[in-house]
């Protein structure tokens, strides 16, 4: 079986994993390098792109902003973490984001346990980070969660059980979660490759056929978007 098809049957309709929003909360938002408006914002200012999130929920009559998938983004600019001394800069986006205050909880998609835990504390990169392991119907994959809180890394254990809609963790604030506005970095992995408390969530364009076929858009399992 297509491993897209597989994810797409674990859930049968909107699944939430930040906070306690529903389907008709959530509002889609463009980080791209083709938006316009982006060139008006200091992207170097967690404040400032808070503030911009801010304006389109308030705009929009929406509580949570999503997206992400597959985007090229210019934010990464900012930090040597996702540039490389040759031409391959890292820049386009390979999990979905969820924007939502500090603090709020995230919760398992799915059933699974812990897989690994670290904090990644390079600017710009995840801050706390939690990995899950699934094993439904027989096939494996992972789930990772990014730009976490510290506490939500506290007494933490490798293989411990998590079921579906625990809560697992909350979100961090910008001293915490690598110096961005307060969101989720959520991403399904296939194969976590022999990392653990890491896996890169942002690629090359040389390296995007690979990347978009281990790690699927999240939607799929989601189902923010129908």
């Amino acid at each position: 079986m297509i491993f897209t098809e597989y994810l797409a049957r674990l859930t049968s309709s909107f699944t939430p994993i930040v906070g306690y929003f529903q389907q008709q909360d959530y509002l889609a938002i463009d980080l791209s390098v083709e938006n316009e408006e982006l060139k008006r914002i200091d992207l170097t200012s967690p404040e400032a792109m808070q503030q911009y999130i801010q304006d389109q929920l308030a705009h929009s009559a929406k509580k949570v902003a999503f997206g992400g998938y597959l985007e090229k983004r210019n934010l990464y600019k900012r930090s040597e973490h996702f540039s490389a001394v040759t031409t391959d800069e890292r820049n386009i986006h390979i999990g979905m984001d969820i924007w939502a205050p500090a603090d709020t909880s995230i919760q398992s998609p799915l059933e699974g346990k812990i897989h690994s835990f670290q904090n990644n504390i390079n600017f710009g990169d995840y801050g706390p980070t939690i990995i899950l392991e699934h094993l439904v119907q027989g096939i494996q994959f992972y789930t990772l969660y990014g730009h976490l809180s510290l506490a939500s890394l506290d007494e933490l254990k490798v293989g411990q059980q998590v079921e579906k809609g625990q809560k697992i963790a909350e979100l961090g604030a910008p001293k915490i979660n690598g110096d961005y506005a307060p969101h989720l970095h959520f991403q399904v992995i296939k194969n976590m490759q022999q990392k653990t408390g890491d896996y890169p969530g942002v690629c090359s364009k040389n390296n995007l056929v690979f990347y978009a076929e281990n790690c699927p858009d999240p939607n799929i399992l989601l189902k923010i978007i129908p």
